[in-house]
């Protein structure tokens, strides 16, 4: 058995890697190929977690993997994760675990990717400003995805506190230096968004982040953060608004996120109002962007099948480059 290290894990794969293992992801799961259960959650209410549990099999890669997230937001009062997480590959011949993956880094890896996978279909070619809303734990490789996706030359940052944001924008101007892009922290929302090409949310909000008024024409949306029914980072204005609303799996958005659960409840949006999956996209059965005017919203929640074609895509790479710790 393979351990893999986040640094172990960095040595073989990279941002452009991890987006293009999620396409094809995206598209399994449009395919039917991967058979991923919604994720178990057995919640912890002693500690005010919940331990959570994202199996995946596919039959075609001889591959199923099992991700264990356990959410237990006290640990940050002790200087631990909140969310430590492994990823368990096992060889879908023989049944054995194979390796065992930072599952932390993972995720970090592959919901950035589903951004940078949505920005790579969907956004204008000639997008050069960004928007990220959010400096927690999936920040930086939300951010990371945007720059391999586009070549953006100014990305705006916003948290609600502003030296925290100082702090992430000044530490991603220096670990992202390599794509050119200047990254600025901006003091308000609104001063995010206005202008901005390409826009990220990223934040656990129960209510939105960002004024829908101030996207402009032509603008791509990647929401991440509500993957719980009542959490809602996204206004609901900007889906009346946009001409195409894709996700990365309609049946996991609808058990799970407030961003579209709350819109279809109080009747702002219908399901007719959906355009479909970005494997639809991918595999060219659904139209992408048709015109530089259109506002695309793209809601993410992230599946297993990501999780899975990310991990073997880094077990293979590491096992051809002599990368981790052998454990027998």
């Amino acid at each position: 058995m393979l351990l893999l290290s986040r640094e172990d894990i960095k040595k073989v794969f990279t941002m452009k890697d991890a987006i293009e293992a999620d396409k094809k992801a995206f598209q399994l799961v449009v395919e039917g190929k991967c058979d991923a259960p919604l994720r178990t959650n057995i919640q912890a209410p002693k500690h005010e977690g919940c331990f959570l549990f994202m199996p995946a099999y596919v039959e075609e890669m001889d591959t199923a993997s099992l991700k264990i997230i356990n959410i237990f937001p006290h640990n940050i009062d002790n200087g631990i994760p909140s969310s430590p997480a492994q990823v368990l590959l096992i060889d879908g011949k023989t049944g054995i675990v194979i390796a065992v993956l930072d599952g932390t880094y993972v995720t970090q890896l592959r919901t950035g990717a589903a951004s940078g996978a949505a920005f790579d279909v969907l956004a204008r070619k000639d997008a050069r400003i960004g928007a990220l809303i959010g400096t927690g734990g999936q920040a930086a490789t939300q951010l990371e995805a945007m720059l391999a996706a586009r070549d953006i030359k100014e990305v705006r940052v916003f948290d609600l506190n502003y030296d925290r944001t100082k702090e992430f924008a000044d530490r991603m101007q220096e670990e992202l230096a390599s794509y050119g892009a200047k990254i600025v922290a901006a003091k308000t929302s609104d001063e995010a968004v206005e202008g901005a090409d390409l826009l990220i949310t990223v934040t656990p909000s129960s209510k939105p982040v960002f004024d829908a008024s101030k996207v402009k024409e032509g603008a791509t949306i990647s929401c991440v953060g509500a993957y719980q029914p009542h959490m809602q980072e996204m206004d609901p204005a900007i889906l009346t608004r946009a001409s195409k609303i894709y996700f990365d799996s309609k049946e996991a958005v609808l058990s799970e996120s407030g961003d579209i659960l709350i819109p279809l409840e109080q009747g702002t949006i219908t399901e007719e109002d959906f355009t479909g999956d970005l494997g639809n996209v991918i595999k060219g059965e659904l139209a992408g962007r048709e015109n530089e005017e259109e506002i695309i919203v793209f809601e993410t929640v992230g599946v297993a099948t990501q999780d899975l074609v990310a991990a073997r895509t880094i077990y293979d790479k590491a096992v051809e480059a002599g990368v981790g710790i052998e454990w027998n």
